[in-house]
């Protein structure tokens, strides 16, 4: 029976490592999504401004801000799909890494949008 049991727990902490993984990437998705329309909020601010390149540069910004925001989704479908631990948390991490991007970028829009005076309602996260 001891045997059984600690099969059993390997089995059940693998099932949970991968929904952690997969809850980890989705989350990073829903961020990288977040970030990415707050960016387009502070290109559209920044336009409204008139100040074309400032517009320019936030927009740029939130360009670079959604395709990290599709890298996220992208990586959170592999770690949702993946068979394999490692395969799920490197597409997990990849996840990860594609929000911290698309927040970057956002801040960029941001600051594009805030030296043209222009207005900001995001919420600043």
């Amino acid at each position: 029976m001891t045997i059984n049991k600690a099969l059993l727990a390997i089995a059940m902490g693998l099932a949970l490592a991968a929904c952690t993984n997969q809850q980890q990437a989705a989350d990073s998705a829903a961020e990288a999504a977040e970030a990415a329309n707050e960016a387009q909020e502070a290109a559209d601010n920044a336009a409204m401004a008139g100040d074309m390149d400032a517009a320019d540069a936030a927009q740029a910004s939130a360009d670079a801000a959604a395709a990290a925001a599709d890298a996220a989704s992208t990586s959170a479908d592999a770690a949702a799909s993946a068979t394999d631990m490692g395969d799920a948390d490197d597409a997990a991490d990849a996840a990860e890494n594609a929000a911290d991007a698309a927040e970057q970028a956002q801040d960029a829009a941001e600051e594009a949008a805030a030296s043209a005076d222009a207005e900001n309602n995001t919420d600043g996260q």
